[in-house]
């Protein structure tokens, strides 16, 4: 177990031992492309309750010309402790194009409402973007009713997707991972690199985060990249942050990392750290934070909330078999 020095108090934040977690959904499938996990956890305050919002995977396979695997389903389960978890909401990848969902950001506005933004391929041009929908009851949240936030037409990109938000002294903060465009890129090889509609899983650019912000949570001004991979490291791929923890006066932000394309859906854990959310400086610079014992090592997608002095981490976990499952550990102050 490893731990982050608090800057500001003399103690530590604990991390957790991925090993010892608690299984909260195991994968859908055993074997390479079965995954349960792209988690967002949301503590409501008001109705000491937590709500998980994660979704599900199988391999990728084209029957009849139709895509039948990918990102299938997701889902959002309550709890009251946080660890057992019943299912009150679920939608399938008909809802958003029937291409394939994934991770996704369950938030309570100021207001009170609650909100899912969801990323999905969009099937009109191949390419990930995100939506939103909104409800005053989180297992009233209705499909057939997303606004869009974000397409990568907008911002001169080819992908955005797994939306992370935060509210922050009455700003929403959206940390996304977009796909920078290539240069000199034309129309044809456009559609030529999206044709598996999958931009991350090409090789022809990288996972990069980026930073939207928003004093309604629906209109974002896009203030563009805060962290992006370096050359010859071993998140020289992508860097993608999942999670944000606040410990003043830091901000700790998990994050997928991975070397190359081949470690696309394999990715590990990193730590950058920054004090104002927009300049971030890396913690993990030469190897991963954390790593899986099994099969790829992957720990990702990590999710994290404090409530009353205890950490709960929600991760995606590699096991022996190569399926990935969703996994919480509670760490204490």
């Amino acid at each position: 177990m490893a731990d982050i020095i608090d800057l500001k108090r003399p103690k530590t934040l604990k991390l957790f031992n991925p090993e010892k977690g608690v299984t909260v959904s195991g994968p859908p499938g055993r074997g390479s492309g079965y995954w349960a996990g792209a988690s967002s956890i949301l503590y409501d305050e008001k109705e000491s309750r937590f709500y998980l919002y994660y979704r599900l995977r199988r391999p990728r396979l084209i029957e009849d010309g139709r895509e039948i695997g990918r990102g299938y389903e997701c889902r959002i389960a309550e709890s009251n402790d946080g660890i057992e978890f019943k299912t009150i909401w679920k939608a399938d990848k008909s809802y958003f194009g029937g291409i394939s969902l994934e991770k996704a950001s369950l938030t309570k506005t100021i207001e009170g409402k609650y909100r899912l933004y969801i990323s999905y391929v969009d099937p009109e041009d191949n390419r990930w973007r995100i939506d939103m929908i909104e409800a005053e009851k989180v297992k009233d949240l209705d499909p057939t009713k997303k606004v869009k936030i974000f397409s990568p037409g907008d911002l001169g990109i080819e992908g955005i997707k797994d939306p992370e938000v935060i509210i922050i002294g009455g700003l929403y903060y959206m940390f996304v991972s977009y796909a920078p465009s290539p240069r000199d890129i034309d129309s044809v090889l456009r559609t030529k690199m999206h044709e598996t509609a999958d931009i991350y899983n090409t090789g022809v650019t990288k996972s990069c985060t980026g930073l939207a912000i928003s004093s309604d949570g629906i209109s974002f001004k896009w203030l563009g990249d805060v962290l992006s991979p370096e050359e010859d490291a071993w998140d020289a791929y992508a860097t993608r942050i999942t999670s944000i923890l606040y410990s003043p006066p830091v901000f700790y932000a998990f994050y997928d990392g991975s070397r190359d394309v081949s470690e696309n859906y394999e990715e590990k854990l990193g730590l950058a750290v920054s004090f104002d959310l927009k300049d971030f400086e890396r913690v993990t610079k030469k190897s991963p934070l954390l790593l899986s014992p099994y099969s790829s090592g992957s720990i990702r997608y990590v999710n994290a909330v404090c409530v009353f002095g205890k950490i709960y981490y929600y991760y995606e976990m590699a096991l022996e078999d190569g399926s990935h499952e969703l996994r919480v550990s509670v760490i204490g102050s």
